[in-house]
């Protein structure tokens, strides 16, 4: 396991001219030295539920996943949650709001009753959280090998709380029969949360 991804030349000077296009200066985005996790619901708030796989505890499966691979790269973690217990929006926004030099990722599956819907997608709020988005969003869905539904700049509750720049990420539709057997399945997990920790970290090292 790496701790660190190589990016090539252009990977870097792609990741540079998008912080200078959305006005992020190259200090900030390389100051963060904590990670706010966010697995998105649990508790009484399941999330969605399709075919008897529970949003709420796929969203914790990456979530241990990429905590595990921060730490293994240096990076101190929090998590707003540990396990299969209800946190208000507003209390996972203070807990992240506690640390200094944070950003913070919520993870989450998606649903539609437009049930044909596949792939995954990053929302940002904040210009900061826009690079990490696109950072995130260029590996998640070609490693996930699903459809790329891009990234889009939304005013999630969360997001606008948080006084870190933020992001909340969704893994893969559970409403889509095909893709939810993908999205239960360990290595899919594994691969989502490869891909949101090599986002950050790409992040991090802009210069």
């Amino acid at each position: 396991m790496q701790n660190h991804p190589t990016l090539t030349l252009f990977s870097r000077i792609g990741l540079c001219l998008l912080a200078l296009l959305l006005g992020v200066s190259s200090a900030s985005a390389a100051r963060f030295t904590t990670v706010i996790i966010d697995p998105g619901h649990g508790g009484r708030d399941k999330g969605a539920f399709w075919g008897g796989v529970r949003e709420s505890h796929l969203n914790l499966a990456v979530a241990n996943q990429l905590q595990g691979m921060l730490r293994h790269s240096g990076i101190r973690t929090v998590m707003t949650r540990r396990s299969d217990v209800f946190v208000s929006i507003p209390q996972r926004a203070a807990i992240g709001n506690q640390y200094r030099n944070a950003v913070l990722v919520s993870i989450h599956f998606n649903a539609s009753t437009m049930t044909h819907i596949r792939g995954a997608e990053t929302f940002h709020w904040g210009a900061s959280g826009g690079v990490i988005a696109n950072a995130i969003q260029r590996r998640l869905a070609p490693r996930l090998g699903v459809v790329n539904r891009g990234v889009h700049r939304k005013g999630f509750t969360l997001l606008v709380q948080s006084k870190h720049p933020a992001v909340l990420v969704e893994c893969g539709f559970i409403s889509n029969a095909g893709e939810r057997a993908r999205c239960a399945t360990r290595s899919y997990q594994i691969t989502a949360a490869r891909a949101i920790h090599d986002g950050l970290m790409a992040y991090r090292a802009l210069r």
